[in-house]
């Protein structure tokens, strides 16, 4: 016998990550009945000086000012004043200044913990039903609504779904949808690292033959390390004493920022592209990681991922209906140009600094060298950069 039907929703959202919690919040101020699932309660851990840091990018910031969180994340957030970014062994340089375009941050480093534990104790003091923990077992797609069945047992209704549970999305999975996979054949190495010289604000990101080390400021002269390296050299990486570690990070990144002289934990990430065939399906949107997981370099993939939240709450303000054809078409609509443009930057990025083919290596000095020096390149690079590539949302006003 089926488990009735005990509540009914406008929208639930599938994952309480970081782009679950900000929708919850994005969606509080308008007449919706909304409930969040979530598999794992939220961790209450304290902070560190090496724990994991998100860049976030102007626009980001702005999403999160309307949302009413920027407050309480600014008491950790790291400004990032000016980024630099390399090749190591050539001269070629581009840099961009948040002087430059009259702002007092391109963005922002702020501890993954701290954003995570903020949204969600802003999801708390909304009116939405947060069902944690929980897991999401069945659908059941019908014309005027979508059917859930949790692992406890109950089941609810809902108008729309929003799928934010990750790259490997469950209701991805559950409909049927494909995605495409592109493995990178690299891991992210994520630490941080002090350092001797002081880093000013400057986030640099330098291409080596095997990937990017990028090198963000945190406070107190310490610097959050991603180095991306060929995946079956991660092992041997993991296992270097932190000397050896700090010896060899430092002769790849080179000497901007002194000596590297203490590192705190490692971890290692393995790094794909996964691309959802589809941004909706009837009476689902997906958002964030399960629409689009992206490599790090650039780290755009949050930040895109928020402007879907941002979208999401655009189009539900106006629709008579959340989950119908039209909501759904807006949505895509509005997502795919920043989608496509973004993922393929970075795809782009990943092939032609990773290349070694004869020649290549000076095209891509000439390369940065123009971004430099050509202002309109330039300033097109920098709007992407500060996440104002796709159509304007009221959460992120120019």
């Amino acid at each position: 016998m089926q488990p009735e039907v005990v509540d009914q929703y406008d929208v639930v959202i599938v994952g309480g990550g970081l782009v679950g919690a900000s929708l919850v919040v994005a969606l509080a101020p308008l007449n919706l009945r909304v409930a969040l699932i979530e598999a794992s309660t939220p961790p209450q851990t304290g902070p560190s000086w090496d724990e994991r840091c998100i860049a976030i990018n102007d626009g980001s910031h702005r999403i999160f000012e309307s949302l009413g969180v920027w407050p309480a994340l600014l008491s950790e957030a790291s400004p990032i004043t000016s980024t630099h970014i390399s090749e190591r062994g050539r001269f070629g340089v581009a840099r961009f200044a948040a002087v430059d375009v009259g702002l007092p941050a391109l963005g922002y480093n702020i501890p993954f913990r701290h954003i995570g534990q903020t949204l969600w104790q802003a999801a708390q003091k909304t009116a939405a039903r947060l069902i944690c923990p929980a897991r999401l077992q069945a659908m059941e797609q019908s014309a005027d609504a979508v059917q859930l069945l949790l692992d406890s047992g109950e089941k609810i209704s809902t108008r729309l779904v929003v799928a934010a549970d990750g790259a490997q999305s469950a209701v991805r999975k559950l409909l049927g949808i494909t995605a495409q996979t592109q493995d990178y054949k690299q891991s992210a190495i994520v630490t941080a690292i002090r350092v001797t010289r002081p880093h000013g604000g400057v986030a640099y990101e330098r291409f080596t033959p095997g990937g990017p080390i990028a090198v963000l400021p945190k406070p107190d002269n310490a610097c959050s390390l991603v180095w991306t390296v060929p995946s079956d050299h991660v092992e041997a990486m993991l296992a270097w004493s932190d000397a050896e570690f700090l010896k060899q990070a430092y002769e790849t990144f080179g000497e901007r920022l002194g000596n590297f002289k203490e590192i705190g934990r490692r971890n290692a990430y393995p790094l794909t592209q996964v691309m959802s065939a589809q941004l909706t399906a009837p009476r689902v949107i997906f958002a964030g990681n399960a629409a689009q997981s992206l490599h790090p370099v650039a780290a755009q993939g949050f930040n895109l991922g928020l402007r879907d939240v941002a979208t999401v709450a655009d189009v539900l303000a106006t629709a008579a209906d959340p989950g119908s054809a039209e909501t759904l078409a807006e949505y895509e609509r509005r997502r795919s140009d920043d989608r496509e443009r973004v993922s393929g930057f970075t795809d782009r990025l990943v092939r032609t600094f990773s290349n070694r083919v004869p020649g290549l290596r000076g095209l891509r000095h000439l390369g940065l060298l123009a971004l430099d020096l050509t202002p309109p390149l330039k300033d097109a690079v920098m709007r992407q950069n500060l996440g104002l590539g796709g159509l304007p949302s009221k959460f992120a006003r120019e």
